[in-house]
């Protein structure tokens, strides 16, 4: 979602049955207590850099960037675009029945 978001405003295109998910960073830690505390303060500093991104790029508040991203939020493709995460949900073009541009010329014989 995050590179998503990041795209060029206009260009950030989902198909319609994709799916989005925010999260907070996950982060694994082990060590010694100095080493644990390290480390937990990367992974806060990191979702706060992550939730800033997202409230830039979604027009969001921050303050609702933090809330949905506590826990997994997944949106349908059409809630990332209400969203702010997408700018258009991208459809099948529909062919004329009338249109032979898949179809090869005919060949006039002299």
């Amino acid at each position: 979602a995050i590179l998503v978001a990041g795209g060029s405003k206009g260009k950030r295109h989902a198909l319609p049955h994709a799916k989005m998910m925010i999260h907070q960073p996950f982060g694994e830690v082990g060590g010694q207590v100095s080493d644990i505390e390290i480390q937990a303060q990367e992974i806060l500093n990191t979702r706060e850099q992550l939730n800033e991104v997202l409230a830039q790029h979604t027009g969001q508040p921050l303050d609702r960037i933090a809330k949905d991203t506590d826990r997994d939020f997944y949106m349908s493709a059409e809630e990332a675009k209400e969203y702010g995460l997408v700018d258009e949900v991208l459809a099948k073009e529909d062919k004329d029945a009338d249109d032979n541009s898949d179809k090869p010329a005919d060949e006039s014989v002299d």
